[in-house]
């Protein structure tokens, strides 16, 4: 009998259904949600991910029960009520705006020990849900790298003021962050991406990466600014690519023993080259995410083939 495998990374935020309307006005729904994405990107590159979230006991919660469970993601809430959506029309070019419909209600007590714990997105930052990963995050800090991806959804935002304080808040506790040059916009309008990188460095954070689509990736540490290209490929549509990219972030972080207790001393340590190196990686994974129709992450094998 083999035994379960111990958890790696703790994931924490909303998962949910996307109801993707297309131009030809074909529909199709998938599970999803940021976080979740996180986990299967990170499943699928051979960790033990384990989410907390809320899943609902009707059959759309069934089929991101079976969704989550083909990529080895344990999912660490009881089923109840009904399961979020969130539907998203693409563009000419494949991006997505959505509208969403959502239960945030998130119970993170009892879940298992990790070296990382990731959270992110709409759960961070409206409640109940914000204020059980705030907690999640403090009590988890000292023993584990907190990654986090503001990854901000302005169609549901009715307090701009509320939200960007409660996602800088969340920026100044993680060791890692991941955001888009959107989200950047949102948070610090007006102010160029490596400048907020900097200035949430100086914050807290070791580690702040601002993705830009194709214009690629600018990464800022305490005393160096990495570039990372973006692989040209053709796009599907850009759904889940930025999940993609923390996902396999995280995975190379784990690779590289930044995790676990020290994690924010062994992240200071770290070279640029090995970073440098970890980030290539994880563009590449968003490249093949975006080259294929949803949220669909590579394995290991196909990455690293």
């Amino acid at each position: 009998m083999h035994a379960a495998p111990t958890t790696d990374v703790l994931i924490a935020g909303e998962t949910l259904i996307d109801i993707v309307r297309r131009l030809d006005g074909t529909q199709a729904e998938s599970p999803g949600g940021s976080p979740a994405n996180v986990g299967i990107t990170l499943g699928r590159l051979g960790r033990a991910p384990a989410l907390v979230t809320h899943v609902g006991d009707d059959e759309r919660g069934a089929a991101i029960r079976s969704w989550l469970d083909a990529s080895a993601v344990t999912l660490v809430s009881a089923p109840t009520g009904r399961t979020s959506t969130a539907q998203a029309t693409l563009d000419s070019e494949g991006a997505a705006t959505y509208e969403f419909d959502l239960s945030l209600d998130l119970e993170a007590s009892g879940a298992p020990d990790a070296a990382v714990v990731h959270t992110g997105s709409i759960a961070s930052v409206l409640e109940p849900s914000a204020d059980r990963l705030r907690e999640l995050v403090e009590t988890r800090r000292p023993s584990a790298l907190i990654t986090y991806d503001p990854n901000i959804r302005p169609s549901l935002i009715d307090d701009a003021a509320r939200v960007r304080q409660a996602a800088l808040d969340c920026i100044a506790r993680a060791h890692v962050v991941k955001a888009s040059d959107e989200d950047v916009a949102f948070l610090l309008p007006g102010v160029a991406p490596v400048d907020a990188a900097r200035e949430w460095v100086a914050a807290g954070p070791g580690l702040v990466v601002v993705t830009m689509g194709g214009d690629g990736a600018v990464a800022v540490r305490d005393g160096s600014v990495l570039e990372i290209e973006t692989p040209r490929v053709q796009v599907a549509d850009t759904v889940g690519a930025g999940d993609t990219f923390m996902g396999a972030l995280i995975d190379g972080l784990l690779t590289a023993g930044i995790a676990g207790p020290g994690a924010e001393e062994r992240l200071r340590e770290v070279s640029d080259e090995v970073l440098q190196q970890l980030l290539d990686r994880a563009a590449r994974a968003a490249s093949i995410t975006v080259s294929r129709p949803g949220a669909n992450p590579p394995t290991s094998a196909e990455l690293d083939a």
